[in-house]
């Protein structure tokens, strides 16, 4: 069994001390720079300039309930999504159906898409695949195709877990039961990988027993952790690294009541989405990442990684020593098209499309062997009318 400082060392993801709480943003000793943005109301500021809509993490952007979307920020460049939400029980959540405009507007440009879909992704051992929200895929038996673009269906991965509801606050698992089964077809046919899982972290802003301090922090990402790897269990998970989702979501919404899901505010209570303070520390953020990731890879055979976007990750962490993922898996949705014409193909869109390429974090670059996926276009705001798309590159499974 691995120990705790090892397993954190191994992940590359020990992080820095950080500096004391303050009530601005902090610089680096060494540098000088703004490591972290501090104030709710700037971070909104800083939102709306970059394009108003939240950071989203697992939208499907088939129809949503009304409200949906009216909250989510983009932040980073402009182009930086995002992803989810849940706790995986027993909620398959399904697409629901178009009303007539939209499903005009959206099946039209489906159909133009699809003819300039590739036959696969490409190089060898890229797949395409999709996250949370049930996409409709055709036929009934594997092997299955990739939706409006074409080629093999590489992977589903979905929400196993929601911090909203280990804190019972009434949220949905973003969890599609169909999607899952058929990526394991395909699997089983030595076709993609299979199905993985996210959790859908809340930071130390929302943790009922939040005292400012790192050992807090790190009981509190052990306590996510347990409780993801609970839900797991319950799946048929093939593929072995398990995503920690840390994101700025926007809200509340229907997967949490937390705009910032508590990482740069602390909130009244879990559930209340009323702010009582406007500061967390890098390093207290940072700690519970690295309570989660060891706690993870103490309990199980799974391995960590963290979905997140750069212009994301910083407003988080900052720029100093708790920001830096030198040895850690990654799954980023930056950058992000609303348009399927060019999928991917290596880490960029395909044709007219080619300068849009995926942007990892933390230090990581698409060379790094720890770069695994894209969520390129559905997440965020960019809405395809279909679901969210995710190239994978499988010759880097751990």
């Amino acid at each position: 069994m691995t120990s705790p400082i090892s397993a954190l060392t191994g992940l590359g993801l020990g992080g820095g001390t950080g500096a004391a709480l303050e009530t601005g943003p902090r610089k680096a000793p060494e540098t000088g720079v703004c490591m972290k943005t501090t104030n709710l109301a700037a971070w909104a500021g800083i939102v709306g300039a970059q394009g108003g809509n939240a950071m989203a993490r697992r939208e499907s952007h088939g129809p949503v309930p009304a409200g949906r979307n009216a909250g989510r920020l983009i932040v980073a460049a402009a182009g930086s999504a995002a992803l989810l939400a849940g706790a995986v029980a027993a909620l398959s959540v399904a697409p629901a159906a178009a009303s007539p405009a939209r499903a005009s507007a959206s099946g039209s440009r489906a159909v133009a898409q699809a003819v300039a879909g590739p036959d696969n992704d490409g190089p060898g051992g890229f797949w395409y695949g999709t996250d949370s929200r049930q996409v409709t895929i055709s036929g009934t038996k594997a092997p299955y195709a990739e939706p409006v673009i074409g080629g093999h269906y590489g992977g589903y991965i979905g929400m196993a877990a929601n911090w909203a509801n280990l804190e019972d606050c009434n949220k949905i698992v973003v969890w599609s039961a169909t999607n899952s089964s058929q990526a394991n077809q395909n699997y089983a046919l030595h076709l993609g990988v299979g199905t993985g899982v996210y959790y859908f972290m809340g930071g130390p802003g929302v943790d009922p027993h939040y005292n400012g301090t790192t050992s807090e922090a790190t009981a509190w990402g052990a306590a996510q952790a347990s409780y993801a790897l609970a839900d797991t269990a319950k799946l048929h998970v093939t593929y072995p690294v398990i995503w920690m989702d840390i994101e700025l979501p926007g809200g509340p919404s229907d997967y949490t009541p937390a705009p910032d899901n508590g990482w740069n505010s602390v909130y009244t209570a879990p559930c209340s989405s009323v702010v009582k303070s406007d500061f967390v520390a890098a390093s207290v953020d940072r700690a519970e990442v690295n309570g989660f990731a060891d706690y993870v890879t103490s309990h199980s055979s799974y391995k960590v990684g963290v979905y997140s976007a750069p212009g994301i990750w910083a407003s988080i962490f900052g720029t100093g020593s708790d920001a830096s993922l030198p040895n850690t898996y990654e799954w980023t949705y930056e950058a992000f098209t609303s348009s399927l014409a060019n999928p991917p193909i290596g880490w960029c869109l395909r044709g007219s499309a080619s300068s849009t390429c995926a942007s990892f974090f933390g230090g990581q670059t698409s060379a790094s062997k720890y770069a695994l996926m894209w969520q390129w276009s559905g997440g965020g705001g960019s809405d395809n009318g279909v679901g969210d798309f995710d190239q994978i590159d499988s010759n880097r499974t751990p």
